[in-house]
């Protein structure tokens, strides 16, 4: 079984609740040191969560997992399975940004709704900045349809009585 270790921040003088804040999406990074967007899925250590919207973003917590390699996509041959124990812990997220993503395990992210994106390696600020930056103005089509699977913002008009 994997550990699972959380950090988070709590605002005590405000109720929490763990969905994220209307009109915010929340996105997971993949990391192996809480700075930057450079790990594969199956190998991540660490996973940085965040809510963002076209405003800008905040902390929500960091999710770390005892056992894993060092984020570079080789695996474990011990036949524990890594992925499930993700996946679950990302519920709720919106979006995953990975350096790379199997198979099987962006088929459990999206079975949760969590859509997963490869990307390159990149700071978690540019990562941020990139999601803040579709979710100004008009986003591109493949965020529309995960922000309504999800339920976030406002829904876009059916053109086709028109």
């Amino acid at each position: 079984m994997t550990a699972v270790r959380r950090l988070s921040l709590v605002d005590t003088d405000a109720a929490t609740d763990a969905a994220p804040p209307p009109g915010a999406v929340r996105v997971a990074i993949a990391s192996t040191d809480l700075k930057g967007l450079n790990a594969h899925f199956g190998s991540a250590p660490k996973f940085a969560i965040y809510d963002v919207t076209p405003s800008g973003w905040s902390f929500v917590e960091a999710v770390e997992f005892e056992g894993n390699t060092e984020g570079d996509g080789t695996h474990r041959t011990d036949g524990d399975d890594r992925i499930t124990p993700k996946v679950d812990a990302l519920t709720g997220c919106h979006l995953l940004f990975c350096l790379a993503i199997g198979g099987p395990a962006a088929a459990k992210a999206v079975a949760s709704r969590i859509h997963p994106i490869k990307a390159q390696p990149a700071t978690i600020e540019e990562v941020l900045e990139k999601v803040r930056a579709m979710l100004t103005g008009s986003p591109p089509p493949w965020l529309r349809k995960v922000l309504q699977a999800a339920g976030v913002g406002a829904p876009r008009p059916d053109f086709e009585d028109d």
